[in-house]
């Protein structure tokens, strides 16, 4: 078991991480034809617009949620006061949040690409297993919140903080032995995390690299009328 554990979240975190990156920088090197979102809202937008939208507040909030959880050390929690009781109520209750909007998007999303015969017809393998795989790992993260009930002192937290902690400053037998006693969801709510880092760069998540910045900031375009 002590094998299996360094196995899967001591050096699994660094070959997902590697396969992440590099795998992004040769798509985007190689095939950059294939760098976008695919949309199909030429096909189907209303309820596109309605599970898109709520999807991606929740992710994005959730996303922001966990990189200031996770990685911003304790030392600075208990500077500003804030104890890591409080902080596991926090977590629980706006991950509770954002994970219900996100699941009602995803939900939307998911149900439209497998029943829709338009949508269905021009979807990848892929496009299907990277929402199917979203899905789960969104699930196992409402799953957990509803198990950190029955630690609200923060224990688990703080070993997961501890555990992403120690995989960032590259310490991996800190990183294995912080989450050896965590409970089997949290391990698996993990796990799964890692797994899409693996399946990011074969599927339409690329996307997310290449946020409109310069859209914004563009001129005005000037549109004339003949005559």
């Amino acid at each position: 078991m002590s094998y299996l554990n360094t196995l899967l979240f001591g050096i699994y975190p660094y070959l997902a991480l590697a396969i992440f990156l590099l795998g992004c920088l040769v798509r985007y090197d190689r095939e950059q034809y294939t760098w976008k979102t695919s949309s199909s809202q030429l096909l189907e937008s209303k309820q596109l617009k309605k599970g898109s939208k709520a999807f991606h507040i929740g992710v994005i909030m959730i996303l922001l949620g966990h990189f200031v959880g996770l990685l911003t050390p304790h030392q600075v929690w208990d500077f500003l006061g804030v104890t890591a009781a409080f902080k596991q109520k926090v977590a629980m209750t706006l991950g509770g949040v954002f994970g219900i909007i996100c699941f009602y998007g995803l939900t939307i999303l998911l149900k439209r690409r497998l029943t829709n015969p338009r949508i269905r017809a021009t979807s990848s393998n892929m496009d299907i297993l990277i929402l199917v795989s979203l899905y789960i790992q969104l699930i196992l993260g409402l799953v957990s919140i509803l198990f950190s009930f029955a630690h609200l002192d923060g224990s688990e937290m703080l070993k997961m903080m501890a555990w992403a902690q120690n995989i960032v400053t590259f310490d991996l037998t800190a990183a294995s032995a912080a989450i050896a006693s965590v409970g089997f969801i949290y391990k698996a709510h993990i796990f799964f995390g890692l797994t899409l880092l693996v399946l990011f760069p074969f599927s339409r998540l690329v996307h997310i690299w290449s946020l409109p910045g310069r859209y914004l900031r563009r001129n005005y375009q000037v549109v004339r009328q003949k005559g």
